[in-house]
């Protein structure tokens, strides 16, 4: 694994993306990993480190979470500017040699992954989307609403990770070196010594303000074309089985892998899931 920088632009200057990049520099076919609302790049190290025998795979973390820059101001952390931060994302690639680009999302980055994918002229070739879906409830929304920029600082470490399994819980059952691995790398030590997120609470301001009613992503959906494959927790209340089974209907219709036991969302790191993943993307 190396790590990566990539300078972006925003309204008031620039700001720098931080990234993870496994496998063969040269290899024609990238994955690019895009993580959820509060998380980063390092959720999909166990992925990238069974796939980078046979992708490239590019972990980024959005702007505002884990070693990236924080914007300026708040009301940036948007779609618009996460989009113009892909599109840079995928312009390097392409140019260090990339000829297929895969798309792994998470929640967020699944959101990311629909509104490049649907765009004319998209480069994405194949798309994962991990538990999310062209309907997003208001109800769930506001559960992740309920925990996002809260600012939670701990004396200790091991009660910051105990905090991380606390709003993470519906991630599944995770063993403890996952578990550690998770809280290690979205953990951020403050200068009287404390332990809080690696996020900046400022991300939180324009999610509440478009938490107030569902999220429909039909129209954009339906544009999507390329191969795509939808994961989803058994038990997730942002993914709706109702949701899921529409989306294998129309769109791109794709094959839907549901994993028993996971609420929001399948962490990425089980063998079924990554085997699910991996099966996708390198199959003729």
């Amino acid at each position: 694994m190396k790590d990566g920088a990539l300078p972006c632009l925003n309204r008031a200057g620039f700001h720098r993306l931080h990234y993870t990049d496994w496998g063969d520099a040269n290899h024609p076919r990238v994955l690019i990993c895009v993580h959820g609302l509060t998380r980063n790049c390092r959720d999909f190290d166990a992925l990238a480190e069974a796939l980078q025998g046979e992708l490239r795979v590019v972990s980024v973390s959005i702007a505002g979470r884990g070693r990236s820059d924080w914007l300026p101001r708040p009301e940036d952390y948007g779609y618009p500017q996460y989009m113009n931060d892909m599109t840079a994302l995928i312009a390097r690639v392409t140019a260090q040699g990339a000829r297929e680009i895969h798309w792994v999302g998470t929640s967020m980055g699944g959101m990311l992954g629909m509104l490049l994918a649907a765009r004319p002229g998209s480069p994405i070739r194949r798309l994962v989307l991990n538990d999310v879906g062209a309907m997003i409830p208001k109800a769930s929304m506001e559960r992740i609403g309920s925990y996002v920029g809260e600012g939670a600082r701990f004396e200790r470490f091991e009660d910051f990770e105990r905090y991380v399994r606390r709003v993470s819980a519906t991630f599944g059952p995770l063993t403890d070196a996952q578990w550690r691995h998770l809280a290690e790398h979205n953990a951020r030590r403050h200068p009287d010594g404390r332990w809080g997120v690696a996020y900046d609470p400022g991300i939180a301001t324009p999610f509440r303000k478009g938490a107030a009613q569902d999220i429909l992503l039909w129209d954009v959906y339906d544009n999507i074309t390329c191969p795509t494959l939808l994961l989803r927790g058994a038990e997730s209340d942002l993914l709706l089985r109702d949701t899921a089974e529409e989306m294998t209907r129309r769109g791109p219709k794709p094959n839907l892998v549901e994993f028993p036991g996971v609420g929001h969302a399948p962490a990425l790191m089980a063998a079924d899931q990554i085997a699910a993943v991996r099966d996708f993307l390198l199959e003729a």
